[in-house]
């Protein structure tokens, strides 16, 4: 205060002092954990916190779903379609009324009351202004085997590390034009891809674009997550009151959509079954135990040689004909393999699901899952694996044919894509 009675020119107080903070858990029944994080001095700041995760678990609780929730993850929904229904309300426009109420529900009478009470802040006209200062949007991908889920994650950050340029980033989060240079360079661990081990078994994978950020990392045993955060909206011209939370909450869909787009790694080829691993392992047939099966020893590899050319047969085969069969192609006598031998190979075939038996008959058949299976050993084994093998010591062939047919160039193209995925991926002596 002047000696005018005026008052005089605000300067901020050097050095700025500390104040305290008060935080309010509170347990909402429509929004679930609701924390309010208040300045013990005036204007009386706050921030209140919301778990998405908690909204749609309450939500869905109401509508009657079924779900396991471990912590901040879902790990089993019943119905997902409905769960996702939920999840969406979150973009509609009422959803701002909503957060306003709930705000207003808490902050006045729970909250401000033990630094202003109900008269002095009628007296005084105070009431808070709401705006959306960080947000975070994620989708979790739950998978039936935690093997597989690491199959994926691991194949992605293989993929994706190096295709993600800046000039792909900047589509993904929505820009028409690169980040200025100067500005990438004021804060350069803030633009790019990198891989972060926090933990000995945790692996996290981020796109960090300015203020905006892109995470892949798993969630418990069986959850893969993809969440994009934006750390602070005043840096991007979306606006950031509380109205404009839904079209938030869309922009920030749009770039995780675009962003799974773009990865392109989540198909079903890299995300094999446990039949490779399950093959050598004994199976049950009935009340027998019989072993495993073995493609690296010569006898069962023409076992499943001499099914596939039975597998035509209308009526099925029988074990004498798979003991023909055998015979015929590799020309064993009946002493090294005979009908005793061939009935205990079909036996291993049940036990893995791949032939049955037709009826109380004495003929069995292929099924489809496992012809499909069979042959893709086989065929991979015999066609592709020993070729490539024989050719992975040299980088060139040491002379080319004179006369090379279609099959030729189809492994000389095959064998150089190999090698050039192989020093892509770092692995390449």
């Amino acid at each position: 205060m002047s000696g005018t009675g005026k008052l005089g020119q605000l300067v901020p107080k050097q050095p700025w002092p500390y104040v305290n903070h008060y935080s309010f858990h509170i347990l909402d029944a429509e929004w679930g954990h609701v924390t309010i994080k208040m300045s013990g001095h005036p204007p009386f700041g706050a921030q209140v916190i919301l778990n998405g995760h908690e909204y749609v678990a309450c939500q869905a609780q109401t509508a009657g779903l079924h779900f396991t929730k471990q912590e901040n993850c879902f790990t089993a929904v019943a119905n997902t379609a409905d769960l996702a229904k939920v999840a969406d309300t979150l973009s509609h426009k009422r959803t701002a009324g909503r957060l306003r109420q709930l705000c207003e529900r808490w902050i006045y009478t729970t909250c401000l009351c033990f630094a202003l009470d109900r008269k002095q802040q009628k007296l005084s006209a105070f009431h808070y202004e709401y705006s959306v200062y960080q947000r975070e949007y994620s989708r979790n991908l739950l998978f039936c085997s935690g093997r597989q889920m690491d199959q994926i994650f691991q194949a992605l950050m293989d993929r994706t590390r190096g295709p993600l340029d800046l000039d792909r980033i900047k589509t993904i989060f929505g820009d028409k034009k690169r980040p200025h240079y100067d500005k990438r360079k004021k804060n350069p661990t803030r633009w790019g891809v990198v891989v972060e081990t926090p933990a000995y078994d945790m692996t996290i994978f981020k796109v960090h674009y300015g203020k905006m950020t892109l995470k892949i990392y798993t969630k418990g045993e069986r959850v893969l997550r993809i969440e994009v955060i934006v750390h602070n909206t005043r840096d991007y011209r979306w606006g950031r009151s509380l109205p404009c939370f839904p079209e938030i909450v869309i922009r920030l869909r749009s770039i995780l959509e675009r962003f799974l787009n773009a990865v392109g790694c989540m198909d079903a080829c890299f995300a094999s079954d446990d039949t490779l691993e399950n093959l050598p392992q004994p199976a049950q047939v009935g009340q027998t135990r019989v072993g495993g099966i073995d493609l690296n020893k010569p006898r069962m590899r023409r076992v499943a040689e001499a099914v596939l050319a039975l597998s035509t047969s209308p009526v099925g085969f029988t074990a004498s004909d798979l003991v023909q069969k055998v015979r015929a192609m590799s020309g064993q006598p009946e002493a090294e393999y005979g009908a005793r031998r061939a009935a205990y190979d079909i036996k291993k075939l049940r036990g893995k699901g791949m032939v049955r038996k037709i009826g109380k008959s004495r003929c069995y058949e292929a099924l489809p899952d496992g012809l499909r299976a069979i042959t893709a050993l086989v065929v991979l084994r015999e066609n592709v694996i020993r070729p490539l093998l024989a050719a992975s010591g040299r980088a060139e062939p040491p002379s080319k044919l004179a006369n090379p047919t279609p099959i030729d160039h189809h492994y000389e193209n095959l064998r150089a894509s190999m090698r050039e995925l192989f020093t892509a991926l770092g692995i390449a002596a």
